[in-house]
């Protein structure tokens, strides 16, 4: 127990610049306080003593405000940030050296009783502030979900997914090491599941705008092409309204 306590305190001094000591980290982390109460109410589970664990589950859930299911598994150097607001279901796994922040939801979309209705984390995922991951699949080992995404699919190792519903904007192939696993290569922690690079979605909007200008610049060379050989065009009715790509651009930036 005093070994996995270590653990966690050493991963939160290393993966949260607000923590300054391991006094501090001791005292005032719930994220940590509720991974106690959430040990021994899952053995209890385990044991069969399954009102007992509730209990013992709520009692962790009413001083961290954090809801953890007892029957959900949690592995070793988890690290639930601020935490106040997150849920994990009863057959959710999250795997070593994850790391969830407020307001997440580790939920299910099923009503049947025994099955897998609640996602499985891989080593090393970061989930974003407020993200929903509904579904009994996996989430690859270090991947990243963006706050608030929402997340009803299966995600690649070392992806990452944004947005409701969630689309992956990184989609990596190979799995990564885990995060914070002793190995010599690790990659970068990014907090809150953020990655620089553009969104896809974003990319492909401008070049479709772009696309468009320039088919109206070529669309106006040739008809002052045929109007100086002498070939009349009959107006429309209703004349097109310029396009300005310039501020549509900015419109799907902002």
């Amino acid at each position: 127990m005093f070994g996995r306590t270590r653990e966690d305190i050493a991963c939160i001094l290393e993966r949260d610049p607000a923590a300054h000591s391991k006094l501090e980290v001791l005292l005032a982390y719930p994220g940590l306080h509720v991974l106690w109460f959430h040990r021994l109410a899952h053995r209890l589970w385990r044991a069969g003593w399954r009102s007992l664990a509730r209990f013992v589950s709520h009692l962790g859930r009413f001083f961290t405000g954090i809801e953890i299911h007892p029957g959900a598994t949690i592995g070793r150097r988890v690290f639930i940030d601020h935490g106040m607001g997150v849920v994990i279901g009863e057959t959710a796994e999250v795997g070593d050296d994850c790391t969830i922040y407020h307001g997440v939801t580790l939920g299910g979309t099923s009503l049947a009783k025994g099955a897998k209705r609640h996602p499985t984390l891989g080593a090393g995922v970061i989930v974003g502030a407020g993200a929903k991951v509904l579904g009994g699949f996996t989430v690859g080992e270090g991947a990243r979900v963006g706050s608030n995404a929402v997340v009803v699919k299966e995600v690649p190792p070392g992806a990452t997914a944004v947005g409701n519903p969630a689309r992956l904007i990184h989609a990596g192939e190979e799995p990564l090491p885990a995060a914070f696993g002793g190995l010599p290569a690790k990659p970068a922690f990014s907090a809150y599941g953020l990655v620089q690079g553009e969104d896809p979605l974003v990319t492909a909007m401008h070049g479709l705008i772009d696309h468009a200008a320039a088919q109206q610049q070529e669309i106006e060379r040739l008809r002052d092409a045929l109007q100086r050989h002498g070939i009349a065009i009959t107006p429309s009715e209703v004349p097109p309204a310029a396009m300005d790509a310039a501020s549509l651009n900015r419109l799907v930036e902002e």
